[in-house]
């Protein structure tokens, strides 16, 4: 599989303003600042096997205990026999002066424009150049048919879109394979590509529970999911077992596929957001169709801001206007009662939002939630101090064992009669939990003229049905 670079390739455009060192016949040093996905995606396809650069170290964020580890030389190449470091981002500054680096390349998401610049500031002031790269550099061509679903943030909406389209191209008697956004968090190399189709796939590759939230859904719907860190093999292994790939998009990153149809899902709660951060502006203006989503809970001005917003940046795009019901297991276990609310962990971390579906069937059930933040067992203390939007409600961090039982000794010590879980997935099912626990749901409900349905119909799609 070859990737969608231009002519002239990532070197593109170094010219009068190259370094004396540049021009002195050795490679250009570059570090490429990530959080295990878009990083890595970035060096495969680019870096990898070009003589041209020289990686010298990833710098890593937003995750736990990504630094300090190594990508292995089983993935980066033969370029590179010992691998690459993964270094604290904190560092930058002074990695730069100490290697000799000329270009440092950002390749994360779900930050704000001046969060982006503000780095720029610091790899410029220590003397490198600053870059991103775009779709035209690292997006990899399919075989098949590819739909990929973005965002303008985390938490807007991206995963019950992502089932709403498989349900309907399922419905059609397509074969739907869903391309998942990385998250390798564990052994790289057992990771580079993983599948997952029966839950005990889940067990085996010892999965998170982010990782739950987002593969088990597609698996409980009967539909295969791919994730890991080699995208090109990935898509290898994808492709030749579906008649449509669906690429399932992570935080706000713009795909790793070239996309037949994008869609980009818009949260009208964080309404202004969608032209305020990196890359979810990109996937905006990129996108064939903009679902405006939770418009039932979303004040109407707000829902008409993002609207205008959305027609003034991609006046081309389909707009569709969608809702977000939540449903609940047992009303009547949390009605009136005060509860401990967990909500998915990104949507409140980078996603920045106080809220998520647990809050909203809360308020509707006029039950109490409790503040958990007293209660707080180990990092989790970090990531109230971190995020200090948050209030009386949960975050579901569990990016491994060690932190999957700080949040269950969370839950357990927090004085409240019910755990209302508005996470994608039953948390009941791994955490040992001392009190009852109530699931909220949700999923994709279109309001008005425009469904996604007819939006697939536009697709050559229909052709391979039958």
């Amino acid at each position: 599989m070859t990737n969608n670079v231009a002519p002239g390739g990532a070197g593109q455009g170094m010219g009068a303003g190259q370094s004396t060192a540049r021009g002195a016949g050795r490679p250009v040093r570059v570090v490429i600042m990530g959080a295990a996905g878009r990083d890595f995606h970035n060096f495969n396809v680019v870096y990898r096997d070009n003589p041209a650069y020289r990686v010298v170290a990833f710098t890593a964020t937003q995750i736990p205990n990504i630094e300090g580890r190594m990508y292995p030389p089983e993935l980066a190449g033969e370029l590179y026999p010992e691998g690459i470091p993964i270094v604290p981002e904190e560092e930058l500054a002074g990695l730069v002066r100490r290697e000799n680096v000329d270009e440092v390349v950002f390749a994360y998401s779900d930050v704000s424009h001046q969060y982006v610049m503000n780095r720029a500031s610091v790899a410029m002031a220590a003397g490198a150049d600053f870059r991103l790269l775009g779709p035209r550099s690292t997006m990899l061509k399919a075989k098949v048919p590819v739909v990929a679903v973005t965002a303008v943030r985390t938490g807007a909406g991206k995963s019950q879109t992502t089932r709403r389209v498989a349900e309907i191209l399922t419905a059609r008697g397509l074969r739907v394979v869903v391309v998942r956004h990385p998250m390798p968090y564990g052994n790289l190399v057992q990771q580079a590509v993983q599948r997952f189709a029966t839950a005990e796939d889940l067990e085996r590759h010892q999965c998170t529970i982010e990782e739950r939230e987002e593969y088990e859904p597609h698996i409980e719907r009967g539909n295969v999911v791919y994730a890991g860190v080699d995208y090109a093999a990935i898509l290898e292994q994808a492709q030749a077992e579906a008649d449509v790939v669906l690429w399932d998009g992570g935080n706000n990153d713009f795909p790793f596929y070239v996309p037949d149809l994008h869609i980009t899902v818009a949260d009208p709660h964080r309404a202004g957001h969608e032209t305020s951060y990196h890359p979810g502006e990109t996937n905006l203006r990129s996108a064939d169709a903009v679902i405006i989503n939770k418009v039932d809970t979303a004040p109407p001005e707000q829902v008409a801001a993002v609207r205008e917003t959305v027609t003034r940046a991609n006046p081309s795009a389909v707009v569709i206007e969608a809702a977000s019901p939540v449903t609940v297991d047992d009303p009547e276990a949390i009605r009136g009662k005060s509860v401990i609310v967990v909500e998915d962990g990104p949507t409140l971390t980078h996603g920045e939002m106080g809220f998520g579906a647990g809050t909203i069937a809360a308020e509707q059930l006029g039950a109490t939630p409790v503040d958990p933040r007293p209660y707080a067992a180990g990092s989790l203390q970090g990531v109230f101090a971190k995020y200090s939007h948050l209030g009386a409600v949960l975050p579901a961090m569990g990016y491994g064992a060690e932190q999957m039982r700080e949040l269950e000794a969370t839950i357990n010590a927090t004085p409240a009669d019910v755990v209302v879980i508005g996470t994608p997935i039953d948390l009941g099912r791994l955490l040992k939990l001392n009190k009852p626990a109530v699931r909220v749901r949700y999923e994709l409900e279109e309001r008005g003229g425009v469904t996604v349905e007819q939006l697939l119909e536009r697709l050559p799609l229909a052709a391979k049905e039958g």
